[in-house]
């Protein structure tokens, strides 16, 4: 036994030997670690998959999902890793999701934010306004969302009078594109859809400008958009300003005055009158509370002399028609007065100044 331990001694003495064990030991563990590490990444993961291509706005249902093993080295933090989580969701306004994808939480949106990407995009101070298109007013299906436009307008039959033809407002921007049913028309790629109506956002004063030209089909009045850098064929027809414009669109329009609901304002401070009946005009005075020490109270009967009390109330009595002048006045001379007729005609408190 002796000698075995010596000869481990020994072995641990010489330093080469140290060295060759030291190196044999690293690259154990290397290989080790290498190994854990590769089997950690091809380790394969069970994550959920598109069966089609789903475009946008579209309800993922159970038949659109199943479930593949997948590297986990190629499985990203924000993919959905069960199919539970994927179905009854919706795709993102701006995710087309192809066939055998991963589904990406940024793909998925529930139902209730689902947004509508035109209104998103409005500027502060501005209502959405809904232009009527075509196909070929938008110049084949080639004006997009994001493109600046103009607005043109023209004016006239060309038979009782001149066709006009100008720029009403400029620099708009395209927010959406829709068809007759509601659908953003490059929303999908899967299918054609027929521009209907043009969606951008306008300043109110504007909003009513276009609003009211759009009514005047009557006068031979037609709005049309324009591609900025576009052209508009103006042959036999005469060029106005957009003010001129404006100014005919004003002429044959009136404008409704919003007017606004003034709301009275109650002073606290201002006494209230009410009668307590009885054979004579008998009047409680109610004065807010304070007097005598924050306030200071009084009242007049019948232009005669100032009363002061320190009570918040006081009953008076009237043998006759008369007025009361009751006042509450603040210690920097503000004062609130209360002017009436006893009796009080038509059981009012009397008119505060």
């Amino acid at each position: 036994m002796n000698n075995l331990v010596e000869s481990i001694k020994r072995v641990f003495q010489n330093k080469n030997t140290v060295t060759i064990i030291g190196v044999i030991v690293i690259l154990v563990l290397l290989y080790i670690g290498y190994s854990t590490q590769i089997n950690r990444a091809v380790n394969p993961v069970s994550v959920p998959v598109a069966t089609q291509t789903i475009q946008p706005r579209t309800e993922i249902t159970s038949d659109m999902v199943k479930q593949v093993d997948m590297p986990n080295i190629s499985v990203e933090e924000n993919v959905v890793r069960t199919k539970a989580a994927v179905v009854g969701k919706y795709s993102n306004i701006n995710s087309v999701i192809p066939a055998g994808s991963m589904f990406y939480k940024e793909m998925l949106i529930t139902k209730d934010d689902l947004p509508d990407a035109a209104f998103i995009k409005l500027k502060s101070g501005e209502v959405p306004y809904n232009f009527r298109v075509n196909m070929e007013s938008t110049y084949g299906n080639s004006i997009f969302p994001g493109n600046k436009i103009d607005i043109y307008m023209k004016v006239g039959n060309g038979t009782n009078e001149k066709i006009m033809i100008g720029k009403l407002l400029e620099n708009i921007e395209v927010l959406a594109l829709k068809d007759s049913s509601g659908k953003a028309v490059f929303e999908s790629t899967s299918e054609n859809r027929t521009p209907s109506m043009m969606i951008f956002g306008l300043k109110q004063a504007y909003y009513n400008l276009l609003k009211k030209a759009s009514y005047m089909g009557s006068l031979g009045v037609e709005l049309y958009p324009v591609p900025q850098g576009g052209s508009v064929d103006t042959t036999d027809s005469v060029e106005v300003s957009t003010q001129q414009l404006v100014d005919y669109i004003n002429a044959h329009a009136v404008d409704i005055p919003v007017t606004e609901t003034e709301t009275e304002v109650v002073d606290p401070l201002v006494p209230t009158v009410t009668e307590t009946g009885g054979t004579t005009n008998k009047v409680t005075i109610t004065y807010p509370s304070g007097c005598g020490s924050t306030y200071t109270c009084s009242y007049v009967q019948n232009s005669g002399k100032m009363v002061t009390v320190t009570k918040r109330s006081v009953t008076i009595n009237y043998t006759d028609l008369g007025t009361l002048v009751a006042t509450v006045t603040e210690k920097n001379g503000t004062a609130h007065t209360l002017t009436t007729s006893i009796p009080i005609a038509n059981s009012t408190t009397g008119t505060g100044e």
